[in-house]
């Protein structure tokens, strides 16, 4: 295995940890900006991260808490940090949190969050939109990192006599 393949199987699982966190933290800080009482939750990251409110006097507040924060945390740290790795974990998680709810739009599972969305009285155009910005610029984003990651040539450092 080369080394740009090990670097890139270690940000992409840096990457997952990254989304789920702060997606899941996103959904605890607006839950608890807005007034919902947290009742459970769950940050593993090799489970579905999930939080509980009950009650949540403003359910599209705590369930759009996830996918914005989940977004502008990662792409602040990049800004902030101008990294390799860190614009990589942000790309990731544009496309990963637009994924996400692009996907489970055509699921019947009540707890993902384009379901409870759409619960709260949120309107499909506007997840749609959320879905076609971040996938869209996330993906040619994510696509030039991929691209820049296996192009870059390796610097070998020169052996001592």
């Amino acid at each position: 295995m080369s080394n740009r393949t090990i670097i890139f199987v270690a940000l992409v699982l840096a990457s997952w940890g990254v989304m789920t966190l702060t997606h899941e933290a996103g959904h605890l800080v607006a839950g608890w900006l807005s007034g919902a009482k947290l009742v459970d939750y769950d940050l593993t990251p090799w489970r579905l991260p999930y939080s509980i409110h009950h009650p949540d006097p403003y359910p599209r507040v705590t369930i759009w808490g996830g996918p914005i924060l989940g977004v502008l945390i990662p792409l602040l740290a990049a800004a902030t940090f101008r990294k390799r790795s860190t614009r990589f974990i942000a790309d990731f998680c544009l496309v990963a949190n637009g994924t996400y709810l692009a996907v489970s739009a055509f699921s019947n599972d009540p707890h993902l969050d384009t379901q409870r969305l759409l619960r709260a009285g949120e309107s499909p155009l506007v997840i749609a939109l959320y879905c076609l910005v971040t996938i869209g610029i996330g993906y040619f984003r994510f696509r030039n990192d991929c691209i820049s990651l296996f192009s870059t040539p390796v610097v070998s450092k020169p052996v001592a006599d």
